[in-house]
């Protein structure tokens, strides 16, 4: 039996896509923070409470790496091959969604250590709904639910809040903008280590 098979028909409207490089070489921002071993159980932490925050909805991981390929068949997460970047891996993720018949998608950064449930970002009935998380910068963009079909090109890095609103805008898509603290916190310099350990979840 697949994954997709042991979910009820709500849950299949929608897949949270989750792109991971790899837990071993990923976070290198942190390398002067913390020590390999614990950067590797970090982002692999982190990755759990991504994942656990899909709860009913499907989760397609795209990963090239071989011990992330572990992690999410232990999950009956869905694996897709890593194209080699962030923007590209999140743009297979949506097309591996619409090639199945689902309506939507969320991509979710993989460093969300308050990451809840992503299935209160849906709305159902509303299949032109685009719903765009801004980091706490108001720079990045840790996590969207976009459609799954429709013109729409992903274009992560420096200020891609604002590319990805513009983006969803021009596609035709009602654009929703929410700031979220459980979804917008992600982790990326030695100074976000700080809240981690203050809501004791880093030693």
């Amino acid at each position: 039996m697949t994954p997709i098979e042991l979910l009820d028909p709500f849950a299949l409207a929608a897949a949270v896509v989750i792109p991971i490089r790899s837990f071993t070489f990923g976070k290198q921002r942190l390398g002067d923070a913390l020590t390999d071993s614990a950067r590797h159980d970090l982002a692999r932490s982190l990755a759990d409470q991504v994942a656990n925050a899909a709860g009913r909805l499907s989760t397609i991981v795209v990963t090239s790496d071989d011990e992330v390929v572990e992690w999410s068949t232990a999950r009956l997460a869905f694996v897709i091959s890593d194209p080699g970047t962030l923007s590209a891996a999140a743009a297979a993720g949506r097309n591996w969604a619409a090639e199945h018949g689902l309506e939507t998608v969320i991509v979710a950064h993989a460093d969300l250590p308050f990451a809840d449930d992503f299935e209160r970002l849906l709305r159902p009935g509303f299949p032109n709904r685009c719903v765009i998380i801004p980091d706490r910068l108001e720079d990045g963009n840790p996590v969207i639910n976009v459609p799954a079909r429709g013109p729409f090109e992903f274009s992560y890095g420096v200020g891609s809040f604002q590319r990805h609103c513009a983006t969803a805008r021009t596609a035709g898509f009602d654009v929703e903008i929410l700031r979220d603290h459980a979804l917008g916190f992600d982790v990326d310099e030695p100074d976000d280590l700080a809240l981690l350990r203050d809501a004791k979840l880093l030693g």
